[in-house]
């Protein structure tokens, strides 16, 4: 330690002498001075508190001068590092430095070299400094960013390099005996506890006209955005907007629009996404990435450019998610469709005039690109008739084409095989909002084209690299993937003239052909996606058939038969993951919608064993395939020759279809907690149905067009269809049941008088109420009744009101209340009732017309 006498001179000081006196007080000194000569020249001794003391002192002759020496000496002491202890000393000084810049510019120097000092190695002489002057350290850093107020430019650059240093941490240039470096990543954690980038945030409204320091404070910003802690700071302090205003600034060097589309990308990625979505989602910000975007695009010839280009599309893409967003207003989703479809449709547009496209990676990223911005923007409805003025249909639907040899752009095989399958997913998002502008381009007609060329034999080598063409390499079984999704979106917007469309172009014959054909050639390899396509194929054909007779006999024997071979599917494979589930989802679908209600279909259905399936797939007992199979055999009962094969069905152990469908009533009965005793019988005979469920649902009011919680008890648990199953096999001579099948049996056949047996209750109750009515306003006993008290009122005193009402207008008036608050005073008298009643005869004469108007209102 150094002792305030080792510093009385400066002179001392400087030559290194070391008092080795024992005074008592002594005061902490920078550095560390040993005994080891190696390390006499690293700390030079200063008391730093005399020197803070000096820089405090005012209107002295020569201060001046003693001042920046003291300055310039203490920055010489640490050219080899600043110890951790020592740090809260040191930038209490560039703060006091900082503060006489103003009126004593020389300052500046001094403040200068001292904030160069903050790049080098912080030191501990401990393992524990590290957490010891933590707060001391952060609150050091921090100040970095308040001294960016200083209006100094060679000061604000000399901070941000300070900073970029911290994450580029170098080696003390010199060993220091008795230290360490601290750790690598000290300093960011530290600026990250101190909110360094909030102030350097705040910083870039200083800095409107100064180009070289606003690309140093960008250069920070990208820095400190590479942590989530910071991240969050700088979006709350308004970052992402206040950059993204600015990135159609002036910028020779390219350097601006570099570092701010790197710091947005990282805060959408390491802070809120929604926040900074919704900082920028304003007129400002998309104008400024509207004009940076078309600036790139139209005059942008580098990779770097393209690349740039490519990422301002991106961050576009993901603010146009919000529909909040003013897209349409600042004029982008116009220029965005205009660019996606210039290739495809031409336009006169100057802004695409002499542009084309290169097979570049850039260019190729770039396209798609822009069809998936297409579908984000036709979210938002407006943006429809944009849609409709770009040709948008009709650019998409030149890809929905087998390969040919000339294109319009040169891309390579396997990048327009990608645009293809890009562009079809695209139409699936786009053309069911624009019905008119498929038709008019024969959608119809391209799609089911494309689809025969993808089921036929032409040799087609496709590559199968990208994200729409999984499971398609080396066949066509993406573009039918993509073209089948294609077709079941415009088939279920129940459009009568697309549908109709379709089927008179032969739709349902050639689903049910790509089907068998499918199912003839198995392939195990790309088993997914096939039950993908037969899924869909099955969906199609359902939107097609539903409620049309003539389209179900169209559908016939051959789409029984496909149906029948999918229900013949190994159970186990069910459990596989790969999508037999939702294809057998499908299957139930299109006996509902293509089978039943036609007496021919389902005859076959039935020949061929197909209510056997049915049962089998029943007897799996998967609650999420009962309710909807047995709604199927509800219906099948309909057909007088369904009960036989009902009772001839076996499963395993012998049982029989009563038998499971009484097991199945018992375990939704458990599942739902209706109360039963061992054997099976009604515990709560006046709620003999009642579920744990509908005992704790509280009363609430539902709208008109709302289902009632009985009326959804019915439709969703599957009681009433086995009531309904059973009801049709008329409940007798059952084969194969147990004594507690019968008791079960029992309840399952009074379910209906148990059922409104709570409806009779309230249909009493009602007819009662009615009744009572009636009686209070056409019974004559009822109406002979004494007349109740007359109740008569004197009029309010004047005293109150201020005198006679002589003035017509004094409802207009305000009345002052004369003598304090308002007196109560007896105003109200009882008289006594009259003895007559009223006449009889009266009563008599109207009880008719009483009568008669309550039965009419009734």
């Amino acid at each position: 330690m150094w002792t305030e006498e080792a510093g009385a001179t400066a002179e001392a000081q400087e030559s290194g002498i070391r008092n080795k006196s024992s005074s008592s007080s002594q005061i902490p000194v920078v550095g560390v001075v040993t005994e080891d000569d190696e390390a006499q020249d690293v700390f030079k001794p200063m008391d730093l508190n005399r020197v803070i003391k000096l820089l405090e002192e005012t209107d002295k002759d020569g201060l001046e001068e003693k001042q920046l020496k003291f300055v310039k000496k203490l920055v010489q002491c640490y050219q080899n590092g600043l110890p951790l202890r020592d740090l809260a000393q040191i930038f209490k000084i560039l703060n006091l430095c900082s503060g006489k810049i103003k009126n004593q510019p020389r300052f500046i120097e001094s403040a200068y070299d001292i904030i160069k000092l903050c790049g080098l190695p912080f030191l501990k002489k401990k393992v524990s400094d590290e957490i010891t002057y933590a707060e001391d350290t952060a609150n050091s850093i921090a100040l970095l960013g308040d001294l960016m107020k200083i209006p100094s430019s060679e000061l604000r650059i000399q901070i941000c390099k300070c900073i970029v240093d911290f994450y580029h941490a170098e080696p003390p240039k010199k060993h220091i005996p008795g230290y360490q470096q601290a750790s690598s990543s000290y300093k960011i954690q530290m600026a990250e506890v101190g909110g360094l980038a909030k102030t350097m945030v705040q910083s870039m409204t200083l800095l409107e006209n100064q180009l070289v320091e606003k690309l140093w404070v960008l250069k920070v910003l990208q820095h400190l955005s590479t942590s989530e802690v910071n991240c969050t700071i700088m979006m709350k302090a308004q970052a992402a907007s206040g950059i993204c205003t600015h990135l159609n600034d002036p910028d020779p060097s390219g350097q601006l629009l570099f570092r701010s589309s790197e710091i947005l990308w990282n805060l959408l990625e390491k802070s809120s996404k929604e926040e900074v979505i919704q900082q920028l989602s304003n007129l400002e910000c998309l104008l400024a990435l509207k004009e940076v975007f078309k600036n790139l695009f139209m005059r942008g010839f580098s990779h770097y450019d393209r690349q740039l280009r490519n990422d301002i599309l991106v961050i576009t893409t993901i603010i146009a998610q919000n529909p909040e967003a003013p897209m349409i207003e600042c004029g982008f989703t116009k220029d965005l469709i205009l660019f996606a479809t210039f290739n495809e449709v031409k336009s006169q547009n100057l802004l695409v005039k002499g542009l084309k496209l290169s097979n570049s990676y850039e260019d190729f990223e770039l396209k798609k690109l822009l069809f998936n911005v297409i579908v984000i923007l036709c979210k938002d409805l407006p943006t429809v008739q944009l849609l409709i003025d770009g040709k948008v249909i009709l650019a998409l639907f030149t890809y929905v084409k087998k390969p040919e040899k000339q294109k319009i752009i040169d891309w390579s095989a396997a990048q327009h095989e990608e645009l293809q399958l890009h562009a079809i997913a695209t139409l699936s998002s786009v053309a069911p909002l624009l019905i008119e502008e498929y038709m008019s381009c024969q959608g119809n007609a391209r799609v089911l084209a494309f689809l025969e060329w993808c089921e036929s034999e032409d040799p087609f080598f496709s590559h199968g690299n990208s994200f729409h063409g999984t499971g398609g390499r080396g066949n066509k079984f993406a573009q039918m993937r993509y073209s089948l999704r294609l077709l079941r979106a415009m088939v279920y917007l129940e459009d009568e003239t697309v549908n109709k469309d379709l089927c008179e172009k032969g739709t349902i014959q050639q689903m049910i052909g790509i089907f068998k054909n499918i199912i003839s050639k198995p392939n195990e390899k790309e088993e997914a996606i096939v039950l993908e396509i037969q899924s869909d194929i099955l969906l199609i054909l359902s939107g097609l058939c539903e409620n049309h007779i003539q389209r179900k006999e169209i559908f016939g024997t051959e789409g029984v038969d496909i149906v029948l071979h999918v229900m013949k599917t190994d159970p186990r494979k069910l459990q596989s993951g790969l999508g037999y589930n939702v294809l057998l989802f499908s299957t139930l679908d299109s006996i509902w919608c293509c089978i039943l209600g036609c007496y021919p279909s389902e005859d076959y259905f039935l020949e061929k064993e197909g209510i056997f399936l049915l049962l089998d797939l029943l007897a799996l007992n998967q609650k999420k395939f009962c309710n909807l199979i047995l709604g199927i055999m509800v219906e099948f009962c309909d057909n007088p020759k369904t009960a036989a094969h009902v009772n001839a069905w076996q499963g395993k152990k012998d049982q029989t279809a009563a038998s499971l469908l009484i097991k199945l009533w018992r375990k939704e009965e458990k599942e739902l907690g209706v109360k039963r005793d061992k054997n099976g019988k009604i515990i709560d005979t006046k709620k003999p149905l009642f579920t744990s469920f509908q005992e704790e649902q509280k009363i609430i009011p539902l709208p008109a067009n709302c289902p009632s919680i009985a009326v959804m008890d019915v439709s969703e648990n599957i009681r009433a269809k086995i009531y309904a199953i059973l009801g049709k096999l008329d409940f007798e001579n059952l084969p194969g049941l147990s004594a507690e099948d019968f008791v079960t049996l029992c309840i399952i056949h009074r379910y209906l008088d148990f059922k409104i047996q709570a409806t009779h209750k309230q249909r009493e109750l009602a007819n009662k109420s009615w009744e009572d009515f009636l009686a209070r306003t056409s019974n004559a006993k009822t109406l002979k009744v004494p007349s109740g008290g007359v109740v008569t009122v004197e009029s309010t005193p004047a005293r109150l009101v201020g005198g006679p009402l002589v003035d017509t207008d004094i409802a207009l008036k305000k009345l002052p209340i004369r003598g304090g608050a308002l007196q109560r005073v007896k105003a109200v008298k009882i008289v006594d009732a009259p003895k007559k009643s009223i006449p009889t005869s009266w009563l008599e004469k109207m009880n008719v017309d009483i009568h008669e108007v309550a039965r009419k209102q009734r």
